[in-house]
């Protein structure tokens, strides 16, 4: 396969990632009038999915240091197919769900004064990470596929390059997903 190719279908995946994404998130795609039981479960499922990567991240950098390829190896591709899983899941808990809104006490998806005055700057904050999380999360999609790629087809040079900046970006999007599911856990109302 040509490094054209690679780059086309990278970007094709990214693209519609991210528009699934939108249009699910969004609601442009109605969901069903009444919300599964199980998907109650789903952002505690992406914490740990999170978590997991994350700790798996580092687990991989340990070997990659040590000069351990095929852990190095082994351990990506256990974080691949559970950032796929998160994905998965992900997209099935914003499409079934609707928007939780930090700072809703009550559960009636709106913010009152009172509400908002409650939890005064605290929003901000979990905002800014919010924010910071999904700009990130949609920019290190391609990053991550390309430089998974290239890892497999033992381009190192390449791969070397790509990591410099999926690697810490990849790493922010996992913890940061663990503090808002954290950050939001207490204003889910299923």
């Amino acid at each position: 396969m040509t490094d054209k190719f690679i780059f086309r279908f990278v970007a094709a995946i990214s693209v519609f990632v991210f528009v699934v994404v939108l249009v699910l998130n969004r609601h442009l795609i109605p969901a069903p009038s009444n919300v599964p039981s199980f998907v109650q479960y789903l952002p505690k499922l992406n914490a740990v999915l999170n978590g997991t990567c994350s700790i798996l991240l580092l687990v991989s950098l340990y070997f990659i240091k040590n000069g351990n390829i095929p852990m190095h190896k082994r351990i990506n591709i256990v974080t691949f197919c559970l950032s796929s899983l998160f994905l998965v899941s992900y997209i099935v808990f914003h499409y079934l769900k609707p928007e939780t809104i930090f700072g809703d006490m009550d559960g009636d998806g709106t913010l009152s004064a009172t509400e908002a005055t409650a939890i005064g700057s605290v929003r901000t904050v979990y905002l800014v990470i919010l924010t910071s999380h999904i700009i990130l999360a949609a920019t290190v999609l391609p990053l991550i596929l390309l430089s998974f790629y290239r890892g497999l087809q033992m381009q190192v040079e390449k791969h070397k390059k790509l990591v410099r900046w999926a690697f810490p970006i990849w790493l922010y999007v996992t913890v940061t997903g663990v503090i808002v599911y954290l950050m939001i856990a207490p204003y889910y109302h299923f």
